[in-house]
């Protein structure tokens, strides 16, 4: 008798914590859902226009991303170069920070040696001073963002010294940190991180790399306000939370999120993501 009784508890303690633990995943799955804001642009959606008109056929392309680089708000656009493209020395009125996606860049001083940088590399230009850009390849695209607009260029009698420094990290350069260096993937997740830059203003922008390995099935998670990604190599199956859909994202593929979200990921090859935002991250 005693036997069954137990047997009944055991029964009932059991029924109780699947209900309890299928109440958590309710909860979790509401919350996970809740008023999604995710966002993509596909590469094949970026409306191409010359990005220094008064150079005319000789000027790059470009591309927006995000936001827009006439105004004074924050922008992300592709900068597209032809095969042998170099310019003049020239400066710009704002810094900017760039990603190669494809092809080789160099953007340096105007006497310094050719560095080229290849698909997965870094660089930043303060605003001010004097420098060249050069491509080549069969395609050149770089990633370029700005925190503020209007994204100008200008000649180099106008150069002056804002303090800040020019940085070239090439992609063989890149520190990449697993899940035992940081906390921000989980320990069941492959996925590996990389830091590049982060704001000295209260903003608490920041941005980094994530790289897929082969085979990847999770979740990006974030909290920030600002969430910006594109894919700097390989391929993405994005899940669309409110359609429920996926979405194949290529090299120069977006996507984006305003406040706490899921970004669902696939990556049968692997892939690497440049991220911007001022909240945190996490790899699942």
């Amino acid at each position: 008798m005693l036997n069954k009784s137990i047997v009944c508890i055991g029964i009932l303690l059991l029924i109780f914590s699947c209900k309890q633990q299928e109440k958590i995943e309710v909860e979790q799955v509401e919350e996970e859902i809740a008023n999604p804001t995710n966002k993509v642009k596909l590469s094949s959606e970026i409306v191409w226009e010359k990005l220094n008109p008064a150079r005319g056929d000789k000027s790059p392309q470009a591309g927006t991303v995000w936001g827009d680089r006439k105004r004074k708000v924050s922008t992300g656009f592709l900068a597209k170069f032809v095969d042998g493209f170099s310019s003049p020395p020239h400066i710009h009125n704002v810094t900017y920070r760039a990603v190669v996606i494809k092809g080789e860049i160099h953007n340096d001083d105007p006497e310094a040696e050719n560095m080229w940088m290849k698909p997965g590399s870094f660089w930043t230009q303060p605003e001010g001073e004097s420098h060249i850009t050069s491509a080549r390849g069969k395609e050149n695209i770089a990633y370029v963002e700005i925190d503020h607009g209007p994204y100008l260029v200008r000649p180099i009698d106008k150069a002056f010294d804002n303090g800040e420094r020019p940085v070239n990290i090439d992609v063989s350069n890149i520190i990449w940190l697993a899940n035992n260096e940081t906390n921000i993937i989980s320990s069941n997740s492959n996925a590996k991180i990389s830091f590049l830059w982060k704001s000295n203003k209260a903003d608490n922008l920041q941005g980094l790399f994530v790289k897929f390995p082969k085979g990847f099935k999770g979740a990006l998670k974030s909290d920030g306000t600002i969430f910006h990604s594109i894919v700097v190599s390989g391929e993405l199956d994005y899940e669309l939370p409110k359609e429920k859909t996926i979405k194949k994202l290529d090299i120069g593929s977006y996507f984006t999120s305003e406040g706490k979200s899921i970004h669902n990921i696939t990556s049968e090859n692997g892939a690497v993501v440049y991220i911007r935002t001022n909240g945190k991250i996490k790899i699942d």
